[in-house]
């Protein structure tokens, strides 16, 4: 039997280039929440790819902003956390970006040492001659890094960029149980979940002033009972996300519900309440509590 390989794969790259997308393509199941919204991401979340020969530890980052509140200076961190312990840095880009919105994070990426695999996403949305001006724009930008023209949405090239991935692995011993899916827990794919819906369903200000948090998580034989408490920031935020005789939320917690009993293969009962947090995106207390802060 040949020597176990394993490492840290670290998906960087601005709001919407489909990193969340790939990861999930990657790993084979939905962890990441995916819409069409920037910011969809807030946390690390780490996937996990086992065999017997090797463990990949996939992990995917928030976009690369600039900060307008401590929320997305903690979300910063964790992208300044995928430099320092990645074996496999993987940059995404889409079909016609030209630089990364922050250039320390660029000159970071010209400088780190780290393998580094540059994917080009969404070719699906061009055509031949934009996706070789694009390549030939990365090569002069990252002459170092493998180049990758994908579509993670229609899995085209995630093969080719997964088989490229094992043969950088280093050699080392697992760091997960290889039973084991993700980092987070229950609780945390629920509020996530539950998130997800809030950004499909709600506009403006609503998605970004959201936080979940999951009170209980009781699992029995045949069903498993969730409380939720969604908080907001303001008193009319909480009324909007409700909505007219409580049919917002309702909307949401069906959604939520049906896709819980997809990914936990069982029977769920979802309850939730909204309450108002003032200002909690900005309040340090707050952030360390509900996870965003060291």
């Amino acid at each position: 039997m040949s020597a176990h390989r394993s490492g840290f794969i670290n998906i960087i790259g601005s709001p919407n280039v489909g990193k969340s997308t790939l990861m999930n393509a990657l790993v084979g199941e939905r962890l990441s929440i995916i819409t069409s919204k920037a910011q969809t991401t807030r946390h690390r979340i780490l996937g996990f790819v086992n065999d017997d020969e090797y463990q990949m530890v996939f992990s995917d980052t928030p976009g690369i902003i600039d900060p307008a509140y401590k929320l997305q200076e903690s979300m910063m961190d964790f992208v300044r956390s995928a430099f320092e312990d990645a074996d496999v840095l993987v940059y995404m880009v889409e079909l016609g970006e030209k630089e990364l919105k922050d250039p320390q994070f660029f000159e970071k990426l010209q400088k780190s040492s780290t393998p580094l695999l540059l994917l080009i996403n969404k070719i699906d949305k061009g055509d031949q001659q934009s996706l070789d001006e694009a390549v030939a724009h990365w090569k002069e930008r990252l002459p170092r890094a493998g180049i990758y023209p994908i579509s993670a949405l229609e899995r085209f090239g995630v093969d080719q960029v997964m088989d490229r991935i094992k043969a950088l692995l280093p050699l080392g011993p697992a760091y997960y149980p290889k039973d084991q899916l993700t980092d987070k827990t229950e609780r945390f794919v629920v509020s996530e979940v539950i998130r997800e819906k809030i950004l499909l369903h709600y506009d403006k200000e609503i998605p970004y002033a959201v936080e979940i948090q999951v009170e209980s998580f009781k699992e029995s034989d045949d069903i498993i009972r969730i409380g939720a408490v969604i908080l907001v920031e303001r008193d009319t935020q909480k009324g909007i996300l409700i909505g007219h005789q409580g049919k917002g939320l309702k909307r949401v917690g069906t959604e939520a519900r049906k896709d819980l009993e997809q990914f936990f293969a069982k029977k769920i009962h979802l309850e939730m309440h909204v309450k108002v947090s003032k200002n909690w995106r900005s309040d340090e207390n707050k952030l360390r509590r509900f996870g965003y802060q060291g």
